[in-house]
């Protein structure tokens, strides 16, 4: 008997669901599993480390830094390299081998550590750089940096990258990459870079650099 009431209470719990179904209803998403601390920092390891350093820090001026960066970003760029969305031959490599898990994992375990300060390598340009970052230029409707990714450059989470202290190589290839319409995920940043010419995206990265 207590079999039997099991198997119509749930046969009675199914019908609701079935009829949400089939009448076109959205079914609730699953949670997303909580990121996995031990399992990110092995992936990472495995996988990053030789390019981006052992704690993010990375220190080829070519490879961005990663350390302390939002985690919501960082999953929706190795999405976007394994999508091909975002062009660039290895990142899509070492993307195509992660797991949606293991990008979650790794993008919250690299959120946990503590990001190295930078600094601006050219005086003659850093001042037009704080001016842009800051202020922009008005009389060419470029919008100042700051606006998005907040005067220290720590960004804003699930919406903009941190950019304090990056390498100013790095930040010069992605805003040039996003004038000439190599980088295309994101409108925004291509809108902004279309603007600006290559010393004044020279000033900008520079100032990043610098920023703390």
């Amino acid at each position: 008997m207590k079999l039997l009431a099991s198997l119509l209470m749930a046969a009675a719990l199914a019908v609701p669901a079935a009829s949400a179904l089939a009448a076109g209803e959205t079914p609730a998403p699953q949670k997303a599993a909580k990121p996995d601390l031990v399992k990110g920092e092995a992936s990472y390891a495995a996988v990053c480390a030789a390019c981006h350093a052992a704690d993010g820090n990375s220190t080829i001026a070519a490879n961005p830094k990663l350390a302390q960066q939002h985690p919501e970003y960082l999953v929706k760029q190795l999405q976007e390299f394994k999508a091909g969305k975002r062009a660039d031959p290895i990142m899509q490599g070492m993307a195509a081998i992660l797991s949606e898990d293991d990008m979650r994992n790794v993008s919250w375990w690299l959120a946990s550590k503590q990001a190295k300060e930078g600094f601006a390598k050219d005086k003659d340009l850093v001042a037009m750089g704080e001016r842009i970052y800051r202020g922009g230029i008005q009389e060419r409707n470029i919008a100042a940096c700051a606006g998005c990714h907040s005067p220290n450059g720590s960004g804003i989470p699930a919406q903009y990258p941190r950019l304090s202290g990056q390498h100013a190589d790095y930040t010069v290839k992605q805003l040039v990459d996003f004038r000439d319409g190599k980088r295309g995920n994101n409108v925004q940043m291509r809108d902004v870079a279309a603007k600006l010419n290559d010393r004044e995206i020279k000033a900008v990265a520079d100032y990043i650099a610098g920023l703390r």
